[in-house]
């Protein structure tokens, strides 16, 4: 067989059926023999001829097919089916009761590799067959001739036919299992992919997050430098002023104490400036509890305080989420209900904490005046909110409209705990 048989078909074995591997076609040869010898009306040599044949067919089965050293040659297997048929077509010619046989060489027959090949065999089986059929007929020889056409008609359209049936079953079932393992492979890319895809999601997010932590510490560095920083300054210099006052003029209580009241006024300033940069740093309301939690108690506390109701909602089943999506969700939450309370004269608020499969979202509605988004933006509480957000690759919308009430929300992926691990 050419390479490109050989890849067309791929790799070929003859089938193992119980017809062609057990030792039925030797048994059958032995009986057909047997039978042969007592039914025949030849000589007694001419008997032991049919023997020594019905011994070469077994041998040729056995040393050409059944054993597994001659399994392996597939290239020999087209000659293994014909030799049998050549075999087969004396002991037929010899004795017709042989014509039982053909059903073995056409179990051999329908595993040869290609098409031609088996029709070819099939044909021979058939003409083999309709000779065994007729061979003993007693009728005239144009009766004979009729008969025997008959036979060869009918053999060969039932050979044929099952040759054929074959044939297309197992190309159907060659393209069936080519078409399997295609889709096998197609999945295989697919579920690579979706795999790789997750991965550098999930290295997207994590990157996210670090450039998030480095814009946190830069905030802080820039909030420590411009306050706390020159709020000691100030009180260094107001401490200054003040010893140089009572040493110029040690009746002068008015000033020294100005100055005196003055760096009280500026530590004050700082330590509440330090309180707000510890609070940004840990929230206390997530100590020990979830965002859903949290936010109950931030809610109650700021409905307390300013007299309108605030009411939380949680959608979906609550989960413990990653601290920095917690972190950055609870800001922007006690951010808009610091601007409810400053700006939206509201009647009610409501907050909604909705848990997705891969994301938490926050949604802080009013019935507040409202205002125009398209206007600027003043003060620091909405750019500081859309920064905290965009750091953890989240997204936040702001609708409102004057006298419509304002909807903010807020929503960031989250990502499994081993990643942060």
């Amino acid at each position: 067989m050419s390479d490109t048989n050989r890849a067309r078909l791929g790799t070929w074995r003859p089938k193992r059926v119980n017809v062609t591997t057990a030792g039925f076609p030797y048994v059958l040869l032995a009986v057909l023999a047997v039978t042969s010898f007592k039914v025949g009306t030849v000589g007694l040599d001419s008997h032991y001829v049919t023997i020594l044949l019905s011994a070469l067919a077994a041998l040729w089965m056995l040393f050409m097919h059944a054993l597994p050293s001659a399994r392996r040659r597939e290239a020999l297997y087209p000659v293994f089916v014909a030799g049998l048929i050549a075999i087969s077509a004396v002991l037929v010619v010899r004795s017709s009761w042989f014509g039982f046989f053909t059903t073995v060489c056409g179990s051999y027959m329908l595993r040869l590799p290609r098409l031609r090949q088996q029709l070819a065999g099939g044909a021979a089986i058939a003409l083999l067959g309709a000779i065994s059929q007729t061979e003993d007929s007693q009728a005239p020889l144009p009766i004979h001739l009729i008969l025997f056409g008959a036979a060869l008609a009918i053999d060969l359209l039932l050979v044929g036919g099952l040759v054929w049936l074959l044939w297309e079953r197992e190309q159907q079932l060659g393209r069936q299992r080519k078409s399997v393992d295609e889709l096998s492979e197609v999945n295989r890319r697919l579920e690579a992919t979706i795999a790789e895809n997750e991965g550098l999601h999930r290295q997207l997010l994590v990157q996210a997050r670090e450039a998030g932590v480095l814009d946190e510490r830069r905030r802080m560095a820039r909030e420590i430098h411009d306050t706390l920083a020159q709020g000691l300054t100030g009180i260094v210099t107001q401490l200054q002023a003040a010893e140089q006052a009572a040493s110029r003029t040690p009746g002068d209580q008015p000033g020294w104490r100005r100055h005196v009241g003055a760096a009280t006024r500026l530590a004050r300033e700082s330590l509440a400036e330090a309180r707000r940069s510890v609070d940004a740093l840990r929230p206390e309301p997530l100590e020990g509890c979830r965002l859903s939690e949290a936010l109950a108690g931030v809610a109650e506390r700021w409905s307390a305080l300013n007299g309108i109701p605030a009411q939380v909602t949680i959608t979906g089943a609550a989960r413990p989420v990653d601290p920095e999506a917690e972190f950055a969700l609870l800001r922007a939450a006690q951010e808009a209900l610091a601007n409810v309370a400053r700006h939206a004269h509201a009647t009610r608020v409501g907050l909604t904490v909705s848990y997705m499969e891969n994301e938490v979202a926050l949604d802080v509605r009013d019935d507040g005046v409202g205002f125009d988004p398209a206007l600027p933006e003043h003060g620091f509480g909405l750019v500081a909110m859309r920064q905290r957000i965009a750091a953890l690759s989240g997204t936040l919308q702001v609708e409102s409209e004057p006298g419509g009430g304002t909807a903010i929300s807020a929503c960031v992926p989250t990502v499994p705990s081993l990643v942060r691990a």
